[in-house]
């Protein structure tokens, strides 16, 4: 708790961010990443893998950007430094560790902002590749928390509103869009019994995945003593490509 709240003071952040929760957010889920790094593991791999893969056979490689790069416990940064002329990390807080790594690379950028409020085309221009780096499902937390906090009734859908907008944003962007996201989570007992879900994407539903995984986000003893949260996760290395397979069926 002390090093959350230490990584909280110093962690650059503009002061809106912070006041919308953006900056706590941030160093919860940096703090559990590192607590819970063994059972991250697989999923980390499968995401750093499905992002080369969004890379590899592209015919230019000039520029990337990468939405929701938070801590970078998921992206292949060495890799994508090495293939890109230019690579941008976006998200609406950089936390120390991720500033340390883009550092190692002349040709990494940060880039703070607020991916719900604040437009994906204009922050994005051209790129060759952009990639939403399992970032669909956060970003109706801090909006949703915010009118809880206020003591404020939630809009009806306001959530799958978020989700949509963020979809079609990516819809709109030239170059490849790669699109990693979980979907649903399951908690379960040590008997292996599912005693909760819930919806992550509030409703919208995605096409089929190029490839999907379990991730164990909460092992147990993390979220409580007898309970562990799985969360189903979908890959789209051509997010594009993914979306006319379904308007061909």
């Amino acid at each position: 708790m002390l090093l959350d709240l230490a990584l909280y003071l110093v962690t650059p952040a503009p002061w809106r961010h912070r006041r919308l929760g953006y900056v706590r957010e941030s160093i919860l889920l940096t703090s559990r990443a590192r607590r819970c790094r063994r059972a991250w593991a697989p999923h980390c791999a499968a995401a750093r893998t499905a992002m080369l893969a969004a890379a590899a056979d592209l015919p230019r490689r000039e520029s990337v950007i990468v939405l929701g790069s938070g801590g970078l416990a998921d992206v292949p940064l060495a890799e994508l430094a090495a293939r890109f002329r230019s690579v941008v990390l976006a998200d609406a807080v950089h936390p120390l560790g991720a500033r340390l790594a883009a550092r190692r690379h002349g040709n990494v950028r940060l880039v703070t902002v607020d991916l719900v409020a604040e437009a994906v085309a204009a922050l994005c221009g051209p790129a060759d590749l952009t990639i939403s780096a399992n970032l669909l499902s956060q970003l109706p937390i801090v909006p949703l928390d915010r009118c809880e906090a206020r003591g404020s009734a939630v809009p009806e859908g306001l959530g799958g509103q978020i989700v949509s907008a963020h979809l079609a944003a990516l819809d709109a962007l030239p170059g490849r869009v790669c699109l990693i996201t979980d979907t649903d989570q399951r908690e379960e007992d040590r008997a292996g019994r599912i005693t909760d879900t819930l919806d992550l994407l509030h409703g919208v539903r995605l096409p089929a995945p190029f490839r999907a995984w379990e991730w164990e986000i909460a092992p147990f003893g993390e979220a409580a003593a007898n309970r562990r949260l799985i969360h189903r996760v979908r890959a789209y290395p051509d997010w594009a490509a993914a979306r006319r397979a379904v308007d061909r069926a």
